[in-house]
């Protein structure tokens, strides 16, 4: 929180405190009516301004109730009747209530800022044989561009040149690089992973890939209302009950007096009875103010907020506390949130030489490459103790797409995918083709010699996951991935989620929530990637991996889990649970002892001291009922 939004409660605290003990202390100044009067007035503006003005605001809306209304009412007639510190008080317990809830939001989402940023802003025409750099909007539909290993492709295009890699995270989220062949499509976001690629521009700037997705993140975001808390729906139905029943205080006993005093009445009694009664109906709005149920609720939520925090799990709003209670259903993106994203070798197959032997020549031939799978071969190997390094390779070529070729003391070695084999004529087990891992095939002269399977790697707590999420009563989990489905259906059973759904692109994933929340399911959504802003703000509840994830999803997201652990979702959950409960107590126990004492207001038992004390007390219990939250460590389980 800014320092500068201190500055006007502290004013009007210190004012009070300091006009307090002024009167306390008979310091002689103070004890004029209007000194003192000016005085309060000036510890009132800073905290009285902005709430008479979202009052006002109501009342032209024609929401004439709600709790600005009844906060302006109370603390002017506190100031009526000369009560000047109670009035001042209650704007103040209502200053800190509304600072508390925007501490919690105090870094509001910018769901658009990090995708524009994201958005290619530079792309290199070919015009005449030289190479023009201009802004993606000023590109034509038919223009050639080119793009270079690393860049990302600026407009939505079909491939030019031959096939090439491509880095397809940002809109698929699929987690191994893409292999796109000669006049097919690719889109804007993608990153050319290996060689130059010309690519003839298909759609305008204004239509491409990464557009559509900013598209779908600022309409979900639309179509997502916000929460509303207790007190606002309380206000419409307190806020009126608490002034007709001052207005009565006034009518009733007036019209009784008129018919008991019979004729002999004078105009002096009736002017004393009517400021006897309203002086009774102010008191009682005063009473009614309801300041611990102001603060109660906000603390409670503050303290869910701060409790989650503790354990790496940040809640933006408290509105979001509430909603995550009401969630039936989990869906999980796959790589980066139930998977490391970091690919290893889980096994190797190899035929006519040893295991040993295969590996050795393939970590010689991929030590020449920076691919993620080389990196990860590499890395299988140096954990095995393999020695590679002293390998002669010669004649090595990258074959574009396909894999590598290089010779071996005479050998000649061809490694990478199937359609290499295919494309060699080389025959292989027509089983590998249903494999669900990724796979790398190996050839020694030109005859199949084996494989190595590579996968995602599933973290470390994705299985307790789905198991506290079951304990929790959540039995609906699944997983929307770009990846193949194959491999989304070999994660799903081994975590043991429900269902599980592969190849989608973002509009595949917006398409399936938007379906269940029709169905009507309340859903919630865990991402990582910039591919997941639409979806995490279109969910009922978004949450988002913030160690590894992607600032678009962070700043889309409603819940982020800092430490990355899928595990916290359930935490989460229970969080909200502990939270929701402990606010209700204190709404309970807020609006029975505001009854209470405005009943005895109105039989003049009851006086503005044992209200503010009322008021005080509550606010004291509440404060302590809040800090219960952080009393449950073990909220894993």
């Amino acid at each position: 929180m800014k320092i500068k939004e201190y500055i006007k409660p502290s004013f009007s605290l210190l004012m009070l405190v300091s006009g307090i003990l002024m009167k306390a202390g008979s310091v002689e100044w103070f004890q004029n009516r209007y000194v003192a009067l000016a005085w309060y007035i000036a510890a009132y503006l800073p905290v009285g301004l902005n709430v008479m003005k979202e009052a006002w605001v109501y009342i032209k809306q024609k929401d004439y109730f709600s709790e600005f209304t009844l906060m302006t009412i109370a603390t002017l007639g506190a100031f009526a009747i000369g009560e000047y510190p109670e009035g001042v008080a209650v704007m103040l317990f209502y200053c800190i209530g509304e600072m508390f809830q925007d501490k919690a939001v105090d870094k509001a989402r910018n769901n658009i800022k990090n995708l524009v940023a994201f958005r290619p802003d530079k792309a290199s025409v070919i015009k005449n044989g030289n190479i023009i750099t201009t802004d993606p909007a000023n590109v034509n539909v038919g223009d050639v561009i080119e793009v270079k290993p690393g860049e990302r492709i600026p407009l939505d295009g079909i491939l030019l040149s031959e096939a090439s890699t491509f880095n397809t995270a940002a809109l698929t989220g699929e987690s191994m690089p893409q292999l796109i062949e000669k006049d097919h499509e690719v889109l804007a976001g993608m990153i050319s992973s290996d060689s130059v690629v010309h690519v003839s521009v298909s759609r305008p700037s204004s239509d491409s890939a990464i557009s559509r997705i900013l598209d779908m993140v600022q309409q979900a975001t639309e179509r997502k209302a916000p929460a509303e808390l207790f007190i606002r729906k309380f206000a419409r139905i307190y806020t009126p009950t608490v002034i007709c029943l001052a207005v009565l205080t006034i009518i009733i006993p007036m019209v009784y007096f008129m018919i008991t005093a019979g004729g002999d009445i004078q105009l002096y009694d009736i002017g004393h009875q009517l400021f006897k009664w309203i002086n009774r109906a102010l008191v009682f709005l005063v009473i009614s103010c309801p300041c611990a149920l102001v603060i109660s609720i906000p603390l409670g939520y503050f303290g869910g907020i701060g409790a989650a925090s503790s354990r790496g799990i940040l809640f933006k709003g408290s509105n979001y506390l509430d909603a995550i209670t009401n969630i039936d259903t989990v869906v999980f993106d796959k790589t980066g949130t139930l998977t490391k994203g970091i690919f290893s070798v889980q096994s190797i197959d190899a035929l006519s030489r040893s295991t040993d032997d295969m590996l050795r020549y393939v970590a010689a031939i991929e030590a020449n490459s920076n691919h993620p799978i080389a990196k990860a071969i590499i890395a299988y190997a140096n954990s095995n103790r393999i020695d590679y390094k002293d390998v002669p390779v010669t004649n090595l070529k990258d074959i574009s797409g396909y894999g590598m070729s290089a010779d071996i003391n005479g050998i000649n070695i061809l490694l990478g995918t199937l359609k290499l084999l295919a494309k060699e004529g080389i025959s292989y087990p027509k089983d590998l083709i249903d494999t669900a891992e990724t796979i790398v095939v190996c050839a020694i002269d030109g005859v199949y010699a084996g494989h190595i399977l590579l996968a995602d790697t599933i973290k470390d707590d994705a299985i307790e996951a789905i198991r506290l999420l079951n304990n929790r009563g959540i039995n609906s989990t699944e997983i929307l991935s770009g990846d193949k489905q194959a491999l989304v259906d070999k994660v799903a059973k081994t975590l043991k989620v429900t269902k599980g759904y592969g190849d989608l692109l973002p509009e595949g994933k917006v398409a399936h929530i938007d379906q269940l929340k029709k169905d009507g399911l309340k859903v919630a959504f865990v991402g990582d990637g910039i591919n997941d802003a639409p979806v995490l703000a279109l969910s009922d509840i978004g949450i988002a991996m913030g160690a590894m994830g992607s600032d678009m999803a962070i700043e889309t997201a409603d819940i982020v889990i800092q430490n990355d652990r899928p595990s916290r979702v359930a935490e989460a959950i229970s969080i909200g649970k502990r939270t929701k409960k402990i606010v209700h107590e204190n709404i309970t126990m807020a609006i029975g002892v505001k009854v209470l004492v405005m009943i005895l207001g109105l039989l003049g038992i009851a006086n503005l001291w044992e209200a503010v004390f009322a008021d005080v007390g509550v606010a004291l219990i509440a404060i302590l009922n809040a800090t219960r939250i952080f009393l449950n460590k073990n909220t894993q389980n």
